[in-house]
C-alpha cells in the first residue's frame, strides 16, 4: 500500500518525500533526541542515504514496514516519525504482529504529539493492516516513553538485557505490547 496518508487532529502521518531530509535531521541529527532512541546521532550524509533507502523500501510489495513522517498541520512542518515494522516468519509471510516506534523533535516534546502519532499509527496497524499484536521497546531511563506506552494501554512484558548498542554502550530495553482487542477496549474507553 503506497502512498499512505493518515489524518489526525493536529498532525498528518505520510510517506517520506525526497525533501524531508531537513525534517529528519531535527530528530536523527540531534543528540538530545537520539540519546533515547535505538540508533546513534547521524550526519547529514548518513541520514540522506537512509532517506533514499526509506523512499525505495516504501514502494516494495509487500512493505516490510510503514515508516512515516509526522507532519504538524499548522505550521506545516515535519516534527517526527512513526513506524510500524512488520514481523515476518520469512521473506513473504507477515505474522500479524508489528513493532511500534515514534520519535518527535525536541522542541515539540511534552505537547502530546508522540501520543497522537502513536494513536494514529496503532489505529492503522490494527484496523487497516489487521495486526493482532504490536510491541514497543524503550530504554529504562526513558520515563516519558514508559508513561506514554502505559497511557496507550500497552502492558509491560520484560526487560531485554543488552538489547541495543547505542551511544557507545549496550543498553537494556523494556518490552511492552498491546493486542488488537486491548487496543479496541482502550479506544472505546477513550471515546467515552
Amino acid at each position: 500500500m503506497y502512498p499512505v496518508r493518515i489524518e489526525g487532529a493536529r498532525i498528518v502521518l505520510r510517506d517520506f518525500q525526497p525533501d524531508d531530509l531537513d525534517g529528519q535531521m531535527k530528530i536523527a541529527g540531534d543528540p538530545a533526541v537520539t540519546d533515547s532512541l535505538s540508533f546513534d546521532t547521524r550526519t547529514r550524509d548518513e541520514q540522506a542515504a537512509r532517506l533514499a533507502a526509506d523512499l525505495e523500501r516504501a514502494k516494495t510489495d509487500p512493505r516490510p514496514d510503514y515508516y512515516l513522517a509526522v507532519v504538524e498541520k499548522s505550521p506545516t512542518e515535519m516534527i517526527g516519525f512513526a513506524r510500524i515494522g512488520l514481523v515476518t516468519a520469512d521473506a513473504e509471510e507477515i505474522q500479524r504482529s508489528g513493532e511500534l516506534g515514534v520519535a518527535i523533535c525536541g522542541d515539540r516534546w511534552r505537547q502530546g504529539f508522540a501520543i497522537e502519532a502513536a494513536t494514529l499509527i496503532l489505529d492503522f496497524a490494527f484496523s487497516t493492516l489487521g495486526l493482532h499484536r504490536v510491541q514497543a521497546a524503550c530504554g529504562p531511563a526513558n520515563i516519558a516513553s514508559k508513561k506514554g506506552l502505559e497511557r496507550l494501554g500497552f502492558r509491560y512484558e520484560a526487560r531485554i538485557r543488552d538489547h541495543v548498542f547505542t551511544n557507545g554502550a549496550w543498553r537494556d530495553s523494556l518490552l511492552y505490547s498491546i493486542l488488537d482487542h486491548e487496543w479496541q477496549k482502550q479506544r472505546d474507553s477513550s471515546a467515552t
